[in-house]
């Protein structure tokens, strides 16, 4: 069996351990499109999946706003109140590490492991959530700027 089959498996099998449905969907799925040898569809995950990931968590969040559970109001509310102003300031800066963290993915894929690896403890110990790895990799991107700032 080809090693890339048993890392998803393994992964399936300690997401699901670790009650990580959404990485163990992922993990079947990907197994699922290997084993039937649709390197396209691979290729097309790979290549246009983050985007339609975040297209996909962005409508969600914004489903509030459609429904009018969230108004204009409530909105403009937020700058009111500390914990308000705190949440803008955190979504900035999740906004920022994000799309810092999608650049590093594409152009140093080596760090992936390492990121799943994280995520997946975090989900497993803290009972983190699994969009980790992009902030992850936003947070990892802004650790490596700050080191080579200071000449590491």
């Amino acid at each position: 069996m080809p090693i890339e089959y048993i890392t998803l498996i393994a992964v399936l099998v300690l997401s699901y351990i670790g009650h990580n449905m959404t990485v163990a969907y992922a993990a079947g799925i990907l197994l699922v499109v290997k084993f039937l040898g649709l390197t396209s569809a691979l290729h097309a995950l790979g290549t246009h999946g983050l985007n339609w990931g975040i297209l996909l968590l962005t409508v969600a969040v914004l489903v509030p706003l459609a429904d009018g559970t969230i108004t204009v109001h409530d909105m403009v509310e937020a700058f009111k109140t500390p914990v308000g102003i705190i949440a803008i300031t955190a979504g900035l800066l999740a906004a920022i590490a994000g799309g810092s963290g999608v650049d590093l993915l594409k152009n140093s894929p080596q760090i992936v492991p390492a990121l799943v690896i994280g995520t997946m403890a975090g989900v497993f110990f803290f009972k983190g959530v699994a969009v980790g790895p992009l902030i992850a990799a936003g947070v990892t991107y802004f650790a490596v700027w700050c080191m080579k700032l200071l000449g590491h």
